[in-house]
C-alpha cells in the first residue's frame, strides 16, 4: 500500500475513532442511562474491525479461567486490553483455550500449552510452557518485540510472535477474543 494512501486512511480512522470516542459515551448514556457501560463501548470502538470470518466456540470453566489467568498475565505486564485480544486470539488458535500437555502422536512436534510453544524452540520448560501465566507472558515478551503490535492487524502480530504454518488463522477469533476482554478485563 502505498505511504499517501496510509496515511490518508489513518487520518480518516482517526477521526473517526475520535468522533466514536466524543459521541459515543453520550449516545450510550442516551440510549439507556442504566446498562450503559461507556469503558466496553470506548474498548470496542478504538479496536479495529476484525478481519474476515469469525470463528467462535463455547467455553467451558477450564477454558474461561485460562481467558482470565491470560488478562491476569497482561495487566501485570503492564500491557493494554489489545496485547490481550491478541493473545486471547492466538490461543483459541492454537489450543481452544486448553492447557494442553503431550498429545502424543497427534502432537505438533512438541508443542505444549495455551499457545502451543516448543521447548525446543526456546519457549521454556514443558513445566513452564504448561503454566498459563508463565505461557502468556512468554508470548507477550515476543509481541513486545514487535515494532508496531498495537496498530497491525491481530493476524499479523500473532503470526510474527507465532510463525505459525497457518499465519492467516489468528484472524477468526479476533470478535471473540474482544468480546471476552470485554467482559473479563474490569472483573
Amino acid at each position: 500500500m502505498n505511504t499517501i494512501f496510509r496515511k490518508s486512511m489513518l487520518s480518516v480512522a482517526g477521526l473517526a475513532f475520535a468522533g466514536g470516542v466524543f459521541a459515543g459515551p453520550i449516545a450510550a448514556h442516551a440510549a439507556n442511562p442504566v446498562d450503559a457501560k461507556p469503558v466496553a463501548a470506548a474498548v470496542q470502538s478504538a479496536a479495529p474491525k476484525p478481519q474476515g470470518e469469525q470463528s467462535h466456540i463455547s467455553l467451558n470453566d477450564e477454558q474461561t479461567a485460562n481467558v482470565k489467568a491470560i488478562i491476569a498475565a497482561t495487566k501485570k505486564a503492564g500491557l493494554p486490553e489489545r496485547a490481550a485480544v491478541i493473545s486471547i486470539a492466538t490461543s483459541l488458535q492454537e489450543s481452544k483455550l486448553e492447557n494442553l500437555g503431550h498429545l502424543g502422536d497427534m502432537n505438533d512436534h512438541d508443542s505444549l500449552g495455551l499457545f502451543q510453544q516448543r521447548p525446543s524452540s526456546g519457549w521454556g520448560t514443558p513445566e513452564q510452557i504448561t503454566n498459563p501465566e508463565y505461557s502468556t507472558t512468554a508470548f507477550l515478551k515476543g509481541l513486545k518485540q514487535v515494532d508496531g503490535w498495537q496498530d497491525m492487524p491481530l493476524t499479523d502480530a500473532a503470526q510474527t510472535v507465532q510463525v505459525s504454518a497457518y499465519p492467516d488463522a489468528y484472524a477468526q477469533w479476533e470478535q471473540q477474543a474482544t468480546d471476552l476482554v470485554g467482559q473479563h478485563w474490569n472483573s
